[in-house]
This record gives structure tokens, C-alpha cells and sequence, in this order.
């Protein structure tokens, strides 16, 4: 049997990261969580992750730095990242077109379509429906 495929979710809001693990772990995916981008980032380090979901506006340290850090550490600067983010749609184009990063392998304003996202971290690792 195949290794499942392992996703990192970082968000601070307990309920976000509950409908995420479950829906997550009910298609097959294994899942680790963190709280803020600084523990975010230790654990794409540590963990090698094959996707991030990465919420934006959290405490002590924001996804918009830990996004920067994972692409420019060469340790984590190959796992793609999905945005999750309840702030203004705005931001996707602000992300998009920043030239010190590259764009997002995903962006959805939450709460996510469960099955675009499911469709969406499916396409980018690769694996098929019966995960």
C-alpha cells in the first residue's frame, strides 16, 4: 500500500483546523497542524511536508513571512503551498504578482469548497480520487 501523502495545515483558529484535519485525514491524507508561521516553518523543516495549507493572518508570525521563508530556504523551498485565507480576495493578485516569491500552488478564500480543495491539493501531489 502506498504511503499516504502527508499535509501540514498552518492556522490559528481551532475550528478551521479541525474541519481541515478531518476533511483531510477522511481522504486519506496524513496531517500534522501548526499554529503560527514561526512553528509552521520548524515543522516543514523538520517534517518535509508534501503540501502546506497556510493561513495568512495569525499570531507571532504571519503566512506571508513563513511563504517567503519556505521558498527561500532550500531545505523547504520544493513543498507547495495552498492559501487559505479569510482576508481580502485582493490579496491573491498582491501574492500573485510579488517578485521576491513565487505564486501559491493554490488560493481559496475560506472557508474552502471542501471539494475544489480536495480537487486542487489532489492535482498538485499527484493522487488520485481513492487515495
Amino acid at each position: 500500500m502506498a504511503e499516504r501523502k502527508r499535509i501540514l495545515i498552518v492556522e490559528d483558529e481551532p475550528d478551521e483546523v479541525s474541519y481541515l484535519t478531518a476533511l483531510l485525514e477522511d481522504n486519506g491524507f496524513a496531517v500534522m497542524t501548526a499554529v503560527n508561521g514561526r512553528d509552521g516553518f520548524e515543522k516543514a523543516k523538520s517534517e518535509h511536508p508534501d503540501l502546506v495549507t497556510l493561513d495568512i493572518s495569525m499570531p507571532e508570525e504571519s503566512g506571508v513571512r513563513m511563504f517567503r521563508d519556505l521558498q527561500t530556504d532550500p531545505a523547504t523551498s520544493d513543498i507547495p503551498v495552498i492559501i487559505i485565507t479569510g482576508i481580502s480576495h485582493d490579496f491573491k493578485h498582491f501574492i500573485e504578482t510579488r517578485r521576491q516569491v513565487r505564486p501559491p500552488a493554490g488560493y481559496f478564500d475560506k472557508p474552502p469548497d471542501r471539494e475544489q480543495l480536495l480537487a486542487k491539493i489532489r492535482e498538485i501531489l499527484g493522487v488520485s480520487v481513492t487515495a
